[in-house]
């Protein structure tokens, strides 16, 4: 296998990002039974994801198996982690420690994935000044001046949709480049800004038109 440290990430199409994290999961799983190899058909038996699929997204990463013998499932389980950047902390900061934000806040599994939450931010006074668990919540209006403490690399966005861009425009002008937004609303931002839409609106959607298709 190829140190995938080395690889340039902006070849690598969004669908292929998007299932990686599913062919770390398994394997995560077959390194922790101490089982030393696995095939692409192995792998796409258990997630429903084609084996010429999983080979070529593997490949992007320069990560090739062995003929009859698969992937050494240690090595795949170390790389894929490597390049996800799963074990490098990211400093974030929750925009809205409303019911969402604060659960983001609270849930400690995020750090087992890099994320390391910092602070969150809020317009509502009765939560300005609390903590969410160890984490402190501050005014909005500070978020500029707590960014050079804070350090954070990317901002949870978690506000009422009619505040998504105003709340997305703090965090660009504090020189947060990443969001990770939680709202409906498709934020405008700058190129240089990445920005990752999670919308459990439109996941409820599907899952409710998908039951309505069955009956």
């Amino acid at each position: 296998m190829t140190d995938s440290k080395n690889i340039q990430r902006t070849i690598l199409p969004e669908p292929t990002l998007r299932r990686l994290p599913w062919y770390l999961a398994y394997v995560t799983l077959l390194d922790n039974l101490h089982v030393e190899h696995v095939s692409s058909t192995q792998i796409s038996k258990e997630l429903n994801v084609d084996a010429s699929q999983i080979a070529k997204d593997l490949s992007f990463l320069n990560i090739k198996g062995k003929t009859r013998i698969g992937y050494d499932v240690h090595q795949l389980t170390k790389e894929l982690v490597d390049f996800l950047g799963f074990k490098k902390k990211h400093n974030a900061v929750v925009i809205g420690a409303g019911s969402l934000g604060a659960a983001l806040m609270n849930d400690k599994g995020l750090s087992q994935y890099g994320l390391n939450i910092v602070a969150g931010f809020d317009v509502n006074e009765e939560i300005i000044g609390t903590h969410v668990g160890d984490i402190p919540v501050y005014d909005i209006a500070e978020l500029k001046e707590r960014q050079k403490e804070n350090h954070a690399q990317i901002a949870i966005l978690t506000v009422p949709v009619n505040h998504s861009q105003s709340a997305a425009n703090d965090v660009i002008e504090a020189g947060i480049k990443a969001i990770w937004n939680f709202t409906p609303f498709r934020i405008k931002a700058p190129a240089d800004v990445v920005i990752a839409n999670t919308s459990i609106y439109a996941h409820l959607a599907l899952i409710y038109n998908r039951m309505a298709e069955r009956k």
